[in-house]
């Protein structure tokens, strides 16, 4: 295999660049052959993309010893910058951010020689030789850096050497984010009062904040302690996992919609806890109100009717949205006068019962619809025929649903039924044309039997003849 790329070095005082045509330009540099990509084999490809790579790493090393020269004599405020990372990023024209790290970096690698011409190691010489051998990037290096920077002085007297060297083996071998919790882990065992008092700034800078964006969605910012992140992350996490999928479909969200339904998921089961404080003598709730007229004709196409209102936020609501979350809950009727004041409040009902709620869950599981898997939530009990149309609120009348497929049966309006008690699921034409039935909830035993009835031995007569 001809060779792909080729190096020239004409001398350690020359300038450094990189050419991408079959000439090199004077000076140390890198030849990359011309030829299109699509000629390449895949070795070839494989082999080219890793050298370029190297490459640009020990180019980077080189405009880094540059960086190092160029602040020693002094560039940076002879052209008017008011430091080396403005002055750098005006000339490469790159973030702050980036010409900060690669000023600091530079200090910290730069081969120096004293005034009698010997040369003199750099401050971290094992992540020098490895971007000198193209094997790590400045990315690397930067963790390498802070790492050694954040350490109390006792620490950097004694444990420079060792830490450079740990960490620059580490990094042939890791990607930088990798490499930055190893780092971690050194600060923890070398500088462990520095971690406690981090950790003890961390929970001071604790924020969360809400507010209700101009169109109705809200925002949510927040910045949370190690401690109570890793709880958000191990409660969160179940919640937010991909649906299994269904028909060879993978789960359609992204990954931002599904931790938002596990937040709301995390929410359910928080409200539901009993552990809640009471205010008022109440659990904390979704307090909504709609006129009952209103939410009867709320799924009736063409029908007007006023929307809800979220207590908590003011804001409005949908019938059609209301009549979803109105099959499991406590309605408390109220009665009220034309200025909207209350002239008479009933008792508080919940739909679902906890001995019909219990009957669900054995017969259904968490969710009936067909190849649901979603992680224990909180279930929410669906009426077949909703309880505002006349529908008893019976285990005949009722199944259990996920949120997800709650809302879903709602909006595309699945046809369900009960046969052999036993909720069966029929789509929309535009959702499946065939509008074949789907069986649902928790195979039962007595569906075993219907399954594996030609396996049963059939029974032998007591004098043993079959």
């Amino acid at each position: 295999m001809a060779p792909l790329m080729t190096s020239t070095d004409v001398g350690a005082d020359a300038s450094f660049g990189a050419a991408a045509t079959s000439t090199a330009p004077a000076g140390f540099g890198v030849v990359v052959e011309s030829r299109p990509a699509v000629g390449c084999s895949d070795a070839e490809l494989v082999a080219e993309i890793a050298e370029i790579e190297r490459a640009v790493r020990v180019a980077r090393m080189r405009q880094l010893q540059l960086i190092a020269e160029a602040e020693h004599r002094g560039l940076p405020s002879e052209q008017g910058a008011r430091s080396p990372q403005v002055w750098l990023q005006g000339l490469l024209r790159i973030d702050l951010s980036e010409a900060k790290t690669r000023v600091v970096v530079a200090r910290d690698v730069e081969r120096q020689t004293s005034s009698y011409g010997e040369p003199l190691a750099a401050d971290l010489p094992a992540t020098a030789d490895a971007l000198e051998d193209g094997a790590i990037g400045i990315e690397h290096a930067r963790v390498v850096s802070r790492c050694v920077r954040s350490m109390p002085e006792h620490a950097r007297v004694h444990h420079t050497a060792d830490i450079d060297a740990l960490l620059a083996d580490n990094a042939r071998r890791m990607c930088p984010r990798d490499l930055a919790k190893l780092a971690e882990r050194i600060k923890y065992l070398l500088d462990q009062d520095g971690a406690y008092r981090d950790e003890e700034a961390q929970y001071e800078a604790r924020e969360l904040h809400y507010v209700t964006g101009r169109d109705g969605m809200l925002v949510i910012k927040a910045r949370l302690d190690r401690e109570a992140g890793a709880k958000f992350v191990e409660a969160i996490r179940p919640l937010s996992a991909p649906r299994p999928e269904a028909d060879g479909e993978k789960d359609p969200r992204d990954a931002g919609q599904r931790n938002a339904d596990g937040l709301a998921a995390m929410v359910d089961l928080v409200l539901d806890s009993e552990q809640m404080p009471r205010t008022g003598g109440q659990r904390p709730h979704l307090n909504i109100t709609v006129d009952f007229d209103d939410l009867k004709r709320g799924l009736l196409l063409g029908d007007e009717g006023m929307p809800g209102t979220l207590q908590a936020t003011e804001q409005s609501i949908t019938a059609e949205n209301v009549r979803r979350i109105a099959c499991d809950c406590e309605v408390l009727p109220v009665v009220l006068g034309g200025d909207s004041l209350p002239l008479d409040v009933g008792t508080a009902q919940r739909t679902a019962p906890t001995h019909i709620r219990a009957a669900l869950l054995q017969r259904d599981g968490v969710c009936a619809f067909p190849g649901c898997d979603r992680p224990p939530g909180t279930p929410q009990a669906h009426h077949v025929t909703h309880w505002i149309d006349g529908g008893p609120t019976t285990v005949d009348n009722m199944i259990m649903l996920c949120g997800h497929h709650h809302r879903i049966i709602h909006s595309q309006q699945w046809r369900i039924a009960l046969h052999s008690g036993r909720p069966v699921f029929t789509p929309r034409s535009d959702v499946d044309p065939s509008r074949t039935p789907r069986p649902g909830g928790r195979a039962l035993p007595a569906a075993y039997r219907d399954t594996l009835r030609d396996l049963i031995p059939a029974p032998r007569d007591p004098e043993g003849i079959a």
